[in-house]
C-alpha cells in the first residue's frame, strides 16, 4: 500500500525550540527603524534599549518596583549572573527535571562548589516532589518550563509568599505564553530567541526588591568577571536596568524585539499570547490523542508544556526493537520531514529521550501546526517501513 504524502503543507515550516519562529508577517523592512551605526550609548540607543524594557514590562505585565535589565549571553548569561552574584548566602534548594535544570545544579555544585546546595530531581517527562522543597528558608533555582522534556511547573503555589531566600527562575521558554506569578519569583530570566521569536545573544534579567536586596548586601567570596558586576560600591548599578548595558548589544537585535514586543502588545498582550500558545499546543494534543504511535512526553497533563510540546514513539512494533529503533525512527522523521520543507529542526533535544520536539509558541501560526500533524503520520509510516525493510 503506497504512503501518500499530505497533499496540504505548513506555510511556515518553522517549529524549531530556538531560535524559533518569527511573528506572522515578519520581514527585514519591519527593523528600518533600527539604530544602525550609531553607538548603544547615544541617546537614540539608549532611548531604543529603554523602550524595550518598558515594552517588556507592559507586556509580561511585571510590577513596577521590579528591575528589567538587557544583559549579554541570552538567557545563560542572565541566570548565571543571577547565580554567580547572589548564592551562597544560605543554603539552596536546586530543581532539575531536564537538561538546562541540570546545567544549573553543575554551576552551582561543581563551579561555585556552594556548601550547602541540595539536589531535587526528576527524570524527563515528571516534575520532582515540590513539596521537598524549602523556599522559605533556602533560596531556590529552577526552570519554569523545561524547553528540553516539554514538562512546566503547573503553578508557584509550592512557593512561600514570604520567604527569607530568593527565587531564581530560569523562564526562558515560559515567558510571553505562560502566567508567571510575580510575587513567587525574585529572579526571571528569558532570551528574545523563543516566545517572541526575536534573534538569540540577549538575555532579560528581572529582579524584585528582595533579589535587589540580595545583591546590595551579600559579598560573595569568588571573583565576578565583569559582565557579572551588577552593583558597584555596594549599590545596584541602576544604570543597567535603564538601557545602560554592561557590554555592546545588537542594534538590529534590539529593534527585532521591539517589534515584536509591538506585535504582542498588539494582539492583545500576554493573555492574547498565552491563548495562541495554549491553542497550537491543543492541536498537537487533539492528534496525539488519536495517535496510534505517539505520546506526550510529559506523563501529567497539566505538566505539558504549551511551548515546547515533546513527543515520544511508543508503536509497538518499533519499541519492540529497542532504543536505537526508536531513535533511529525519530532522526528519520526529522531528517524526512526537513527534505520535504514541511518542518525544520524538530528532533529531541541531544540529551532528550528519542523522539521529536515541535515549538507552538504564539509566533506558530495554528494552521501551520494543523497542515503538519498528517505529515508527522507519514513520515511515521515511511520511516517505520524502512525499518522493517532492514530488519527483512
Amino acid at each position: 500500500m503506497t504512503n501518500t504524502p499530505p497533499a496540504a503543507r505548513p506555510r511556515a515550516p518553522y517549529f524549531s525550540s530556538g531560535p524559533c519562529a518569527k511573528r506572522p508577517g515578519w520581514s527585514l523592512e519591519a527593523l528600518s527603524d533600527a539604530s544602525l551605526g550609531r553607538s548603544h550609548r547615544a541617546k537614540i540607543g539608549k532611548a531604543k534599549l529603554a523602550e524595550a524594557i518598558d515594552l517588556t514590562r507592559e507586556v509580561l505585565g511585571v510590577p513596577a518596583d521590579y528591575r528589567i535589565g538587557i544583559v549579554p549571553a541570552s538567557d545563560t548569561g542572565a541566570v548565571e549572573m543571577a547565580m554567580w552574584t547572589m548564592l551562597g548566602a544560605r543554603g539552596v534548594d536546586l530543581l532539575a527535571w531536564e537538561s538546562f535544570g541540570e546545567g544549573w545544579i553543575t554551576d552551582a555544585v561543581k563551579q561555585l562548589k556552594l556548601a550547602d546546595a541540595r539536589v531535587i530531581k526528576a527524570g524527563y517527562g515528571d516534575l520532582p516532589d515540590l513539596s521537598q522543597v524549602d523556599a522559605k528558608n533556602r533560596d531556590v533555582v529552577f526552570t519554569w518550563n523545561g524547553t528540553t522534556s516539554g514538562v512546566r511547573v503547573p503553578n508557584a503555589d509550592w512557593i512561600p509568599a514570604e520567604r527569607d531566600g530568593v527565587v531564581i527562575c530560569d523562564a526562558t521558554s515560559a515567558a510571553f505564553a505562560q502566567p508567571l506569578d510575580w510575587a513567587k519569583l525574585d529572579v526571571v530570566t528569558f532570551s528574545w530567541q523563543k516566545v517572541l521569536g526575536g534573534e538569540a545573544a540577549h538575555g532579560m534579567l528581572i529582579l524584585s526588591p528582595r533579589a535587589v536586596a540580595r545583591l546590595e548586601s551579600y559579598v560573595p567570596d569568588r571573583p565576578l568577571p565583569k559582565i557579572f558586576r551588577l552593583t558597584s560600591g555596594g549599590k545596584l548599578i541602576e544604570g543597567i536596568f535603564k538601557g545602560e548595558t554592561i557590554n555592546t548589544p545588537s542594534m538590529l537585535a534590539v529593534e527585532d524585539y521591539i517589534d515584536a514586543l509591538k506585535w504582542a502588545k498588539g494582539l492583545g498582550g500576554l493573555d492574547a499570547l498565552i491563548a495562541r500558545a495554549d491553542a497550537n499546543a491543543g492541536v498537537i494534543a487533539a492528534w496525539v490523542a488519536k495517535s496510534s504511535w505517539a505520546e506526550n512526553l510529559a506523563k501529567v497533563p497539566a505538566t505539558a508544556s504549551n511551548t515546547s510540546v515533546c513527543l515520544t514513539i511508543v508503536d509497538p512494533e518499533v519499541t519492540a526493537k529497542g532504543p536505537e529503533a526508536v531513535a533511529q525512527v525519530a532522526k528519520g522523521m526529522a531528517s524526512r520531514l526537513e527534505k520535504e520543507g514541511v518542518a525544520f529542526d524538530i528532533g529531541a533535544y541531544r540529551d532528550a529521550p528519542a523522539g521529536l520536539r515541535i515549538w507552538c509558541g504564539a509566533t506558530v501560526e495554528k494552521a501551520d501546526l494543523e497542515a503538519l500533524t498528517p505529515w508527522l503520520d507519514w513520515a511515521f509510516a515511511e520511516e517505520k517501513a524502512k525499518l522493517a525493510e532492514a530488519a527483512a
